[in-house]
């Protein structure tokens, strides 16, 4: 779990907790003979170091959780692990129940973590890093489950950005200041907590929480396998600014287990998948791109044609320092807006050419950012325009 979701704490509770007991009473009253549930690495993690973790660890202590979900996630499986060798309620018999302990799971169809990450990147959002290249933690492709690589995780992402035309940022952000601007996003979102499940409301850029866990993508190498009666576990995580690794030496000793995918071919996977899904949707600019066209538009329209309220006269002392007089400014502005009018539905035809399915929206994000968006189209296009 990443993002808004991370804040509604009734939510939370209600879907790991109170579900997961009535489950758990379900297979008590029906018979069910074992149950796996997928718990989380947090349970022992808390910011601290951890470097081919297992199962010997200790619980975090339930107030150390840094958010609701964690927390949540140690009640449920306390729950799973008191319910091993509980007899149903008839025909004889117990449950056998465990628990796996994955972060985040990466692979083509994963739709919250690695989303928000090529959409931040798409905007121009990734900002800075947290942490440094030292930092590595735990990727675990969908088909292994309890297998990863500890990878540093910006240098793992890397292929996946790259192979879309985005890119990594280059500066730093050290991870006191990154937990500055996580509760600052907080608090803001925690204001707006009626909202957050309008879908237009976007993600907060950084929580606290995610300082410390998997901030945009995630992919344990281990998991946490635990059984009261007849144990078998290893635990995986991943962070953007502690180091926290699990190893997998038990699942490989005591059943056999060795991975499906390697990391190669999970990280191709992927690449093949979010570029396919690039080329069935509209490519768009930086989030600059955009503010500076909507800004630039709604000001051009101001200064033309609202009355003298608010900042418009400041706009309109500031155009006509700029063009001189009206007459050119009213001359610049319908310069403008042919040129949008007319590269805009040359947007259209060709992207009837090239990208029918999208061709209404090539039009109006062409009308809106011009240059911006019809550069795009070009390059899908490619030669495909001669």
């Amino acid at each position: 779990m990443s993002g808004k979701e991370m804040l509604q704490i009734a939510k939370i509770n209600k879907v790991n907790i109170d579900a997961t007991h009535l489950i758990l009473d379900f297979c008590i009253e029906f018979g069910i003979k074992r149950l796996v549930y997928v718990s989380s690495y947090n349970v022992v993690f808390g910011g601290k170091e951890i470097v081919n973790g297992d199962e010997t660890l200790p619980y975090l202590p339930l107030d150390n959780h840094t958010d609701p979900y964690s927390r949540s996630k140690a009640v449920a499986e306390h729950l799973v692990l008191n319910y091993n060798g509980r007899n149903f309620r008839e025909n004889g018999g117990c449950l056998y129940s465990c628990a796996v302990r994955p972060a985040a799971v990466y692979g083509p169809g994963e739709n919250r973590l690695f989303r928000r990450m090529v959409n931040y990147a798409k905007l121009g959002l990734l900002l800075a890093k947290v942490g440094d290249a030292n930092v590595k933690t735990d990727w675990v492709y969908v088909d292994n489950l309890v297998h990863g690589s500890p990878a540093n995780t910006f240098k793992f992402i890397r292929p996946l950005l790259e192979s879309l035309e985005y890119h990594l940022p280059k500066s730093s952000l050290s991870v006191p200041l990154a937990l500055v601007l996580g509760k600052i996003c907080q608090a803001f979102y925690t204001i707006l907590y009626p909202l957050l499940n309008i879908s237009w409301l976007p993600q907060p850029l950084i929580l606290p929480a995610e300082v410390y866990q998997v901030f945009f993508i995630f992919c344990p190498k281990s998991f946490a396998f635990h059984l009261q009666q007849g144990a078998n576990s290893t635990p995986f995580a991943l962070v953007i600014g502690v180091t926290h690794y699990f190893s997998s030496q038990k699942a490989e000793k005591e059943l056999g287990y060795g991975p499906k995918v390697s990391t190669q071919e999970g990280m191709a996977a992927m690449i093949t998948y979010w570029k396919d899904r690039k080329r069935r949707n509209i490519d768009g600019p930086t989030i600059y791109a955009w503010l500076f066209c909507v800004f630039g538009l709604s000001g051009l329209f101001a200064v033309n044609f609202l009355p003298d309220i608010g900042p418009v006269p400041f706009l309109r002392t500031i155009a006509l320092f700029i063009f001189r007089s009206m007459s050119n400014l009213q001359i610049a502005s319908g310069v403008v807006a042919i040129a949008h009018s007319l590269e805009a539905i040359f947007a259209w035809f060709l992207a009837k050419r090239v990208d029918p399915a999208n061709a209404t929206g090539w039009f109006w994000q062409t009308l809106l950012i011009a240059t911006f968006s019809l550069r795009l189209l070009f390059k899908r296009a490619g030669p495909a325009v001669n």
